[in-house]
């Protein structure tokens, strides 16, 4: 039976949700009543509809997990939940789901890794594949085995399709910038795929007992701190002219790196003599339009506007940390912010996103 759609513009004349309500007769018992489905609301602007991408969305594979007998975090991580995804994702607005795993594996020995590894792909593949419209993964890689990484890469890419890579902010207490990992970066590079960063937190601090007590800090401060720390050892250990075709994403708007990025270019000729080899840009350059993208999940206006200032638009995507609600509205967010132009939040909300993961409009 055919079910009507029912749609309404609720916002301004150029920015505006369709919410598209789906009724549903009774079926085959017959009946005079009707379900009213969870609305989708779809971004319309300046009467285009926006295909948008959430490049931030955590989930667990638990056959993956089983494995190596890693706890849930939380049920939202569930992909058996996925009627509680989708209808989170129509409510906010979101369109498509780019997957990740935090990784939890990289102490895991080789071998068992590597199965872990291939059970987590095959699956984020064959999930994603049973709604392409709705998902897509970036693939995940045993990183302290670099050459192993390098190689589950590009099975992941050439086998699986997947569009992009997810990676923690250290490997086991070692910096993604040592030359250790020049593999998995340089086939990285090779493939084009994009690299989605998420910290794991900085816990080299954590016995120091600086992040105890109130505040949750080893998140609320440590997870940002964390992403600042391997985003500028990237940089100034020379990761990144190493290998210039590198596309990185750094969640949390990449931690305090862009608010302050500016006293890296600063030290450099303030102590010249003890910053080691010069990277061949100022930091900066690496932020503002470089290699470099950042997601969404701030907390203010006036915070987007200066991520944005800092990093320019085109590297500015959606992101939401589902599903932890951080920010419950963050693509009203990206549509109430004064100051963009309609071809900017066309940008954030998908536009880069879609091309930086092969995604279809």
């Amino acid at each position: 039976m055919e079910m009507p759609i029912s749609g309404s513009i609720i916002a301004g004349p150029n920015l505006g949700f369709v919410d598209c309500g789906i009724d549903a007769g009774a079926g085959a018992g017959g009946g005079s009543g009707q379900v009213r489905s969870q609305a989708r609301r779809e971004v319309v602007i300046s009467g285009k509809r926006v295909k948008t991408v959430d490049v931030h969305a955590h989930c667990i594979v638990p056959e993956a997990a089983q494995l190596i007998d890693h706890p849930l975090e939380a049920p939202g991580l569930l992909w058996s939940n996925i009627s509680d995804r989708l209808a989170h994702m129509d409510r906010s607005g979101v369109d498509v789901q780019a997957l990740s795993i935090n990784p939890y594996w990289y102490e895991a020995e080789r071998d068992a890794v590597a199965e872990f590894i291939r059970v987590q792909n095959e699956a984020l593949a064959e999930f994603c594949a049973s709604d392409q419209d709705r998902f897509v993964a970036f693939a995940t890689a045993a990183l302290q085995y670099p050459d192993l990484a390098a190689e589950q890469v590009e099975q992941a890419v050439k086998t699986f399709g997947f569009r992009g890579i997810g990676v923690g902010g250290s490997v086991a207490g070692e910096e993604l910038a040592n030359p250790k990992f020049h593999p998995f970066w340089a086939k990285c590079e090779e493939l084009g795929v994009l690299v989605f960063m998420h910290p794991l937190g900085t816990r080299e601090l954590e016995p120091s007992g600086r992040l105890a007590g109130n505040g949750l800090l080893t998140n609320t401060i440590g997870n940002p701190l964390e992403t600042t720390i391997a985003l500028s050892h990237l940089i100034f250990e020379g990761t990144l002219d190493r290998f210039p075709g590198l596309k990185i994403c750094a969640s949390h708007g990449g931690g305090f790196l862009p608010s302050y990025a500016n006293r890296s270019d600063a030290v450099i000729t303030t102590f010249p003599d003890r910053v080691g080899p010069l990277p061949e840009k100022k930091p900066t350059e690496y932020i503002w339009g470089g290699q470099l993208y950042f997601d969404s999940i701030m907390f203010t206006d006036e915070g987007m506007r200066h991520l944005i200032a800092e990093a320019g638009i085109d590297h500015v995507v959606l992101g939401t940390d589902y599903p932890f609600p951080w920010n419950t509205a963050p693509v009203d967010h990206i549509m109430s912010i004064p100051g963009l132009s309609d071809e900017d939040r066309i940008k954030i909300l998908g536009g880069t996103a879609a091309k930086l993961l092969g995604i279809e409009g």
